[in-house]
């Protein structure tokens, strides 16, 4: 009896630990997003492979081959485009065939077929099929029955010698056909259900660098009409969601271009838009990266893969969510209506889940279908839990649920910890509930600055409002304080330019107020007048240290969402070398070009330029910390400023210093910069082959203790 009961306790034990193994054990790939910092973040599969549905299983003869395009009408009804077999073959909803479209009487009553066909696009009630290498559309009732065919559009909207070739197309609610020409670069082809030429919409911006603009304006035109031509790139897939925005891809970019345009979230340059009906791109790109691919291209898991994401389709899924394939990494990234990603899946492989070619995605219902150009099959990956409450918290978000969304966000932190859009989705139920102060929270552990200063705007204005009155008496006093400490100061340095003899401490600093304002006669009485000294010099610089400890520390978090604070000795080194490097490198060059400026005077005049700065960081750093991300412009100018202002007393202290022309001051100024960057090199070489000569010392010694 106990041994029967050992038995099925060590069966239990056995059962809990396989329960207890993660759902993505089983995938042959791992689900991932993108931290702030561009390192990816485990995440738990939002869909794992089913199966893979091949010819065999569709009853399709002959097998497909080089399929091209995928498409799930209203029907579920299934739609590929067979381009090597000259044909569309259309599947129910259990992977069955249902018919093909491939041969027909055209309207003039001749027999026709389909050659090359590369795209395929479904109506409520009419099938539009991109005729690749027959440059046209044709169009089909949902029974595969020939309705229309739609010509290539007049012939005078393309340039002299191009090539109408549909490969892709998407139809709106009224009608108009999209349509992507392999061959034409001047954006998305807009016609009408009768063939009439609408426009070009949501062209591709082009650079031309400065160099090939320079050397474009001596060639004649003959040169330049062999020279390369820029021409916008073209697009090479595209769909339309339910509101009529239109989504299209780009392969073409520059890989550069592309991945600056990821990582600084502008569109210009993305391989991803959203287009509306006049072209103009209205993707919101809220996330830490904008869409379009992999975001850290070193972070793969092929070593032979390189360069940025190469995007080939998209396609919109449920609740404003969609989708696109990076042909290079058969990967799936998937993002909201906002911009945010979501998830990232696949890879390339052999094994169910992983794909060889990835070549067209499309929803079905709630699974992802997958089209393998190599393998000629469809792999279906189902939605998991996760992915369900993924699902029901961006659901409940559109519907305005919040306090329900809430609820689906903290079960999905439950199982992925690292995922930023759940703090931000919490953050924005609560913001739209009216609880800003705990928003805040939700949105720094996303790093979100923008959703976090919409809630600290709101804050702000209840404060503003509540201290409406004391705010405007605080502005005065400072300002009067101000006016007061510079009228002491001009006071108390008029009243030292008469005093005789050593000047004291207090006096040497205050003299600082005078030189920023007056450098001419401030930097020539700071050396001729003895008005400055080298320890008020030192003070300068330790304030100027102390100012940037602070601003690396005490910076709002909009403006410093990482909080990554310095330390006392970085900033010492930041400030000291830099004016010790311009000091000795300036005086080692004036002493051969007739600088009449000493060691200390150069050093004593390099440290009271160093004024402004504290003058004006301090206070950009107490104003970012009731500032909002709109009004950056008024820190970054304060600290501009700063660095300007700094800059021209450092190059009008060393001219008044030597007593040197504006122009020789200028060439003197670009020698010391060199001189400090011979220094700098000095130093290093110095110091490594100092640490090589210590470690080869190092190990004689060694050696000779172990021979002993």
């Amino acid at each position: 009896m106990k041994k029967i009961s050992r038995i099925l306790t060590l069966a239990a034990l056995v059962i809990l630990v396989l329960g207890c193994l993660p759902i993505n054990a089983i995938t042959p790939y791992s689900t991932y997003t993108y931290s702030i910092g561009g390192f990816s973040l485990m995440s738990p599969d939002a869909y794992t492979p089913d199966r893979q549905i091949d010819s065999n299983y569709m009853g399709v003869t002959p097998a497909i081959d080089d399929p091209r395009d995928l498409f799930v009408d209203q029907y579920k009804n299934i739609y590929i485009a067979d381009a090597a077999n000259n044909r569309i073959v259309v599947l129910d909803r259990y992977y069955k065939l249902k018919f093909y479209i491939n041969t027909f009487v055209n309207g003039q009553g001749v027999p026709d077929s389909l050659t090359n066909p590369s795209g395929v696009y479904v109506t409520e009630d009419k099938i539009y099929v991109a005729d690749t290498d027959n440059n046209r559309i044709v169009m089909f009732e949902l029974d595969g029955t020939f309705y229309k065919v739609i010509e290539e559009p007049d012939s005078d909207v393309f340039p002299s010698g191009s090539i109408y070739k549909p490969v892709a197309i998407a139809v709106d609610n009224y009608g108009r056909i999209y349509v992507i020409s392999s061959t034409t670069y001047m954006g998305v082809i807009a016609i009408n259900e009768n063939g009439d030429f609408q426009g070009f919409i949501g062209a591709q911006k082009v650079t031309i660098d400065a160099l090939s603009i320079i050397w474009r304006r001596f060639q004649t035109e003959e040169q330049r009409a062999l020279s390369q031509q820029y021409v916008s790139t073209e697009f090479n897939n595209i769909t339309i969601d339910d509101k009529g925005f239109i989504y299209v891809t780009t392969s073409s970019i520059d890989e550069n271009q592309q991945q600056a345009a990821i990582n600084s979230k502008d569109g210009t340059y993305a391989p991803v838009k959203k287009l509306n009906t006049a072209g103009s791109d209205i993707m919101k790109r809220n996330g830490f990266f904008g869409p379009g691919g992999e975001v850290n291209i070193t972070n793969i898991s092929t070593a032979d893969i390189t360069g940025p994401s190469k995007i080939i389709d998209v396609a919109i899924g449920p609740e404003e969510t969609w989708s696109i394939i990076d042909e290079k990494r058969s990967k799936i990234y998937t993002y909201d209506s906002d911009g945010n990603l979501l998830f990232i899946f696949g890879d390339t492989g052999q094994q169910l889940g992983n794909i060889q070619s990835i070549e067209a995605i499309a929803y079905l219902d709630n699974d992802i279908l997958i089209l393998d150009k190599t393998s000629d099959n469809i792999t279906v990956y189902r939605r998991t839990e996760y992915g369900d409450l993924l699902l029901e918290a961006i659901r409940n978000t559109n519907e305005r649920n919040y306090d329900t969304t809430i609820d689906y966000w903290m079960e999905i932190l439950k199982r992925n910890n690292n995922f930023d859009s759940a703090y931000i989705g919490i953050g924005k139920s609560l913001y739209r509930s009216a609880d800003y102060e705990e928003s805040l929270t939700y949105y720094k552990s996303a790093y979100d600055t923008e959703n976090y200063s919409e809630s600290f705007k709101e804050i702000r204005k209840a404060w503003i409002s509540k201290y409406i009155v004391l705010i405007p008496i605080i502005v005065i006093a400072i300002v009067v304080l101000i006016v007061l400490f510079n009228k002491y100061a001009a006071k108390l340095n008029k009243k030292t330019q008469l005093k005789k003899g050593r000047k004291t401490f207090w006096e040497e600093l205050i003299y600082a107020n005078h030189v920023i304002f007056h450098p001419f006669d401030g930097f020539w009485d700071l050396k001729h007048e003895y008005r400055g000294s080298v320890r008020a010099s030192f003070v300068w610089i330790v304030i100027a240290i102390l100012t940037f400890y602070y601003q690396s520390v005490g910076t709002g978090y909009i403006f410093n969402p990482q909080e990554g604070g310095s330390t006392i000795l970085v900033q010492l080194t930041a400030v000291l070398v830099p004016v010790l490097l311009w000091t000795v490198s300036n005086w080692c060059l004036t002493t051969l070009f007739d600088g009449e400026g000493s060691f200390k005077d150069i050093f004593v005049a390099t440290s009271y330029a160093l004024v402004p700065i504290p003058i004006l960081i301090i206070p950009s750093v107490i104003i970012s910390n009731f500032s909002l991300a709109s009004e950056a412009t008024i820190i970054n100018l304060l600290v501009s400023l700063a660095f300007i202002w700094c800059g021209l007393l450092i190059f009008f202290g060393t001219m008044v210093t030597h007593d040197y022309t504006f122009s020789k001051n200028v060439i003197t100024s670009l020698g010391t910069i060199v001189g400090m960057a011979i220094i700098m090199f000095i130093g290093i070489l110095f110091s490594t082959l100092l640490a090589k000569i210590v470690s080869f010392i190092s190990s004689i010694v060694i050696e000779i203790t172990y021979r002993m």
